[in-house]
């Protein structure tokens, strides 16, 4: 979780706005990434290449500790 927000304020324009939520499900950590609106963009990148990068990264560090994690995202107000 730390990863994840480490790496979306530092792509952001707005980091103070970068939050994360954690929540347990059955044997799945899910994550719900919200950003400003002005950032939305720039965390999905080109073709959803950014996104989706965070998403492989965390299935990666997800499998090494036998946790199978998902990445939403979520406007912020």
């Amino acid at each position: 979780m730390e990863f994840v927000e480490y790496v979306v304020k530092h792509i952001v324009r707005n980091p103070d706005a970068v939050q994360i939520r954690k929540v347990d499900r059955r044997g799945e950590v899910l994550l719900e990434l919200r950003v400003h609106p002005e950032d939305v963009g720039t965390v999905v990148g080109k073709d959803g290449g950014t996104i989706n990068a965070l998403r492989t990264l965390l299935m990666a560090a997800g499998g090494k500790k036998g946790v199978k994690y998902s990445l939403k995202l979520l406007e912020g107000e």
